[in-house]
């Protein structure tokens, strides 16, 4: 069919206006794109812009970009912000920083969690090595005074007569009052030949003393053993580190290969060590299923540590604890005694009954924070009270005489405390220097001239630094062969294990005489 002419004209006219609309509709769009693109730069570009200007000129501080708000440390970021930028002399940042964690930790006012740089974290971390160069004790900042735990057997500062609870005041004339252990520890330490002076004041003295220890390596042998002539094994522990349970469990089977009837367990002056190893020694004891020790979170939570199967010792045994035997031995003891039954012979034990974890940060620097507390089986926490003994037996009073060091020769008509120390000493080993007194007189002078004789010394009769050293030796001696603590252990146990004595039968031997 045809179109009408007028009616394709009218059409051809509407397709005309419609194309034009559509062309202007897509350049009307074009151009909207187009701001809308250069908006957007213009928006981020202004928006930097405001925010490096308020960043470097405003209010706010730089220190909190990026980390998450914490109203609690306004006050430090603004401490920190106005010593950086206004202290008159320059500074080292790490230093601000070390120092702000020190700082929280001292709040603590716990004298076992502290703050370690890299260097004192390397020598923590010596401590559970194989050995390391010092004088050989274990330390501790009470009271913002550092004092000894305990000297470690067969070190320097054992030889030099350093005892548990002296107070160290000074290193090298250098004050050390108010410094954590860790700061003192650097200071103590050094390489071995060097000397060392420490100011100490004793427990019971008015005075205090100048000893000079020089260093040496301090090897970490944790365990010292020998059998004596009733075929009791006599072991000691004087720490814990890593490698005290194998140490442990290879002397136990030499001394059975020996004939071992009993062991007595020497744990005094032990400041402790690593707990996983107290815990595997005390597992050798502990029957299996039976509580070893309580740990305590912060919740409340207890986490109970149970004996495991495994090798057991069916010996009798006795431990010797004193007041300088902490933390870790203070575990042993306490697990022995309460869940095993084993007495528990000498004087009340330090009483350290925390837990600590180190952390380590990237730098190598370290924080050891204590995180637990621990109860003994019975649930109790020896926490400063210690743990008792079953039977409290005393070391003699010249135990704990201060260390005769001799500046000038101690001769007759001297009247000093080191006169006094030194009639002490040579009562102590079997000479009679008369009253005890401090003042030297003929009776000392007598007393002094049968002991150089005795052991072949110049005779003088006055005390220079050979003679004191000697006389030092013999008292150490005198100890060890005459040590209370030991033999009231030895004791029980020849009649726990009824082991026939070497003495009781000397005294066997006697009576058959006698009737003879």
């Amino acid at each position: 069919m045809d179109k009408d002419p007028n009616e394709q004209q009218q059409n051809n006219e509407n397709n005309e206006i419609q194309k034009e609309q559509k062309d202007n509709s897509s350049k009307f769009v074009n151009i909207k794109k187009f701001n809308f693109v250069m908006l957007l730069f213009f928006t981020v570009l202004a928006t930097a812009g405001i925010s490096i200007f308020a960043l470097s000129f405003g209010d706010e501080k730089a220190v909190t970009v990026g980390v998450p708000e914490r109203p609690e440390f306004t006050k430090l970021y603004d401490a920190y912000d106005s010593i950086n930028n206004e202290y008159f002399m320059d500074i080292e940042e790490d230093d601000l920083v070390n120092g702000a964690i020190n700082g929280m930790l001292e709040a603590l006012d716990d004298p076992y969690s502290d703050y370690m740089n890299q260097q004192e974290a390397a020598q923590f971390n010596e401590n559970i090595s194989s050995s390391f160069q010092g004088i050989g004790a274990e330390i501790q900042s009470l009271n913002d005074v550092i004092t000894v735990v305990s000297p470690i057997k067969g070190s320097p500062a054992e030889e030099a007569g350093i005892l548990p609870n002296d107070q160290i005041l000074a290193v090298d004339s250098e004050s050390i009052q108010g410094m954590s252990a860790n700061e003192a520890v650097l200071l103590i330490r050094g390489e071995k030949g060097s000397e060392v002076t420490l100011t100490i004041q004793r427990p019971g003295m008015q005075e205090t003393m100048e000893i000079s220890i020089t260093r040496d390596d301090i090897p970490i042998d944790t365990v010292y053993y020998e059998m004596d002539e009733d075929n009791i094994g006599l072991i000691q522990l004087t720490s814990f580190s890593e490698n005290t349970y194998e140490e442990l469990t290879a002397a136990i089977q030499e001394l059975e290969e020996q004939g071992m009837e009993a062991m007595v367990l020497d744990m005094r002056q032990n400041p402790g060590g690593l707990l996983p190893q107290a815990i595997s020694i005390a597992n050798l004891f502990v029957p299996e299923g039976e509580t070893i020790v309580q740990i305590e979170e912060k919740s409340g939570e207890k986490q109970v540590i149970e004996a495991q199967a495994g090798e057991k010792l069916d010996i009798p045994t006795s431990v010797i604890i004193d007041e300088g035997s902490a933390s870790a031995s203070e575990i042993v003891a306490a697990a022995l005694n309460e869940t095993a039954g084993i007495p528990l012979f000498g004087q009340t034990s330090f009483g350290k009954g925390t837990v600590q974890t180190a952390e380590e940060f990237s730098d190598q620097s370290n924080m050891k924070i204590t995180t637990a507390r621990w109860l003994t089986p019975e649930g109790n926490w020896i926490h400063e009270d210690g743990i008792e003994p079953t039977t409290e037996v005393s070391l003699p009073d010249y135990a704990f005489l201060p260390f005769l060091e001799v500046d000038v020769d101690l001769e007759e008509s001297m009247l000093s405390e080191q006169v006094e120390t030194a009639e002490e000493m040579l009562q102590a080993v079997g000479y009679e220097p008369g009253d005890v007194d401090g003042l030297f007189d003929e009776d000392t002078v007598s007393a002094v001239e049968s002991f150089q004789e005795e052991n072949e010394l110049e005779v003088t009769g006055t005390i220079n630094n050979d003679t004191a050293n000697l006389l030092i030796t013999a008292l150490r001696e005198e100890l060890e062969e005459n040590d209370p603590q030991v033999e009231e252990a030895s004791e029980y146990l020849i009649e726990e294990a009824e082991i026939n004595s070497e003495e009781a039968e000397n005294e066997e031997e006697d009576e058959d005489e006698d009737s003879a």
